[in-house]
């Protein structure tokens, strides 16, 4: 059974990322992402390559289901644009999921 991991990133600054974070990032199996490009270069910066998917309010009803999936194998990490996620974006609905289906959920 895997974690679902909320990893907050950096608003502003690439640098103001905690190396908790950074070493979450690395480690998890896929990153499930409000904004694809804005992470995308958070983790370029890094030279971070795990699997990125998309997690937004067009597509959280479909991906929710393909994600409490994948947390059965492995473990998860949940990114917003910018700031901590499931503060006022889409990612409340997958937490709460979680927590339903009984995974893990650690804020970083």
């Amino acid at each position: 059974m895997g974690t679902l991991y909320l990893v907050a990133t950096p608003i502003g600054n690439l640098e103001d990322i905690t190396l908790r974070a950074l070493r979450v990032l690395k480690e998890v199996a896929a990153i499930a992402a409000e904004d694809t490009r804005t992470t995308r270069k958070l983790l370029n910066h890094y030279q971070i390559r795990q699997r990125l998917l998309s997690y937004n309010e067009h597509n959280m009803r479909a991906r929710t289901p393909q994600l409490l999936a994948l947390l059965k194998e492995a473990d998860l990490a949940l990114v917003s644009e910018a700031g901590t996620p499931a503060i006022s974006d889409p990612g409340h609905d997958l937490v709460v999921a979680a927590i339903r289906a009984g995974y893990p959920v650690v804020p970083i």
